[in-house]
């Protein structure tokens, strides 16, 4: 299949979760509290977005799938998406935009502390995730975008610290998040160590 409509085809896919979201609340499907509804669901789509990207690297490099990383800039920019959703949905849903009451909520749910710099950082890469910045910052641009490990751990422990009953979720995205980020130690190591046995 050509780029382009693969392109095409996984830009509408990733807009499914929203179309969901947006008709259940236009037809008052989400339960006795859709704030929250909806604050949960953009936040939990964030990070499997987040997830999905992060994967394709072991993908190209387990699975031979080295298709997928034309498309990782796109992975990227609907985790940013759906990040700022749930972002702007927890300001507009559950703070109602009054701003005076936020460091009230900072103490009530700190959790929030970690979202920020997360979602800061999604934009930064977001900003400089062209080919014209990556020409520009050179060298930089690596080390920049491997800020999204940390996002990947800001996010897990978002999702950690929110836990109140079932710890499903959290073990859940915990489990894939050190897979992924694992799987990145160990062959940064295994580079190290053969560049080190092969020095004279």
């Amino acid at each position: 299949m050509p780029v382009m409509w693969r392109r095409a085809l996984l830009f509408c896919a990733s807009l499914i979760p929203v179309i969901f979201i947006s008709f259940g609340a236009a037809t008052n499907q989400l339960g006795a509290d859709p704030a929250k509804a909806i604050v949960l669901f953009t936040g939990t789509w964030a990070f499997y977005f987040l997830l999905i990207t992060l994967s394709v690297s072991p993908l190209k490099r387990l699975a031979n799938q080295s298709w997928l990383m034309v498309h990782r800039r796109m992975l990227g920019l609907f985790t940013l998406f759906y990040a700022v959703l749930h972002m702007l949905a927890y300001l507009i849903f559950i703070l109602g935009l009054n701003f005076s009451i936020f460091g009230a909520e900072l103490v009530k749910r700190p959790y929030i502390l970690l979202t920020i710099p997360a979602v800061i950082l999604l934009i930064v890469l977001g900003i400089t995730s062209t080919k014209g910045m990556m020409r520009r910052l050179g060298k930089n641009w690596v080390k920049l975008h491997k800020s999204i490990y940390l996002i990947a751990i800001l996010a897990w422990l978002h999702v950690l610290l929110q836990v109140r009953s079932s710890y499903a979720d959290a073990v859940l995205f915990g489990v894939l998040t050190a897979g992924l980020l694992g799987i990145r130690c160990y062959w940064f190591f295994k580079k190290k160590s053969s560049i080190s046995s092969s020095k004279p």
